[in-house]
């Protein structure tokens, strides 16, 4: 349950508590009122804790680890460079 859903559990008992004036046979609505302001209450508290938990699970950063990377020359290359000859128009294509 989020907090959100809490408080809107607690506002509506407050409102079945103290709003609500007419009665269901065998039901209190009064009762189930409080019944949920206290839901909410509880799911209130325990949503507070939930984030409470998650921003304390953070571990601690430890010293940075030093790599010790070693870099080589990459071996030269040979490249071969080919030159085209300028085409006339009048010579079919390739």
């Amino acid at each position: 349950m989020t907090i959100a859903g809490s408080i809107i559990l607690i506002m509506l008992g407050a409102i079945l508590t103290w709003a609500v004036e007419f009665d269901l046979a065998g039901l209190d609505i009064n009762v189930v009122g409080v019944i949920l302001m206290l839901g909410g209450v509880a799911g209130l508290l325990f949503g507070i804790y939930r984030i409470s938990m998650t921003r304390r699970a953070v571990a601690p950063i430890d010293e940075p680890v030093h790599r010790h990377e070693v870099y080589e020359e990459p071996e030269a290359r040979r490249t071969t460079v080919y030159e085209e000859r300028s085409r006339r128009y009048d010579e079919p294509p390739l």
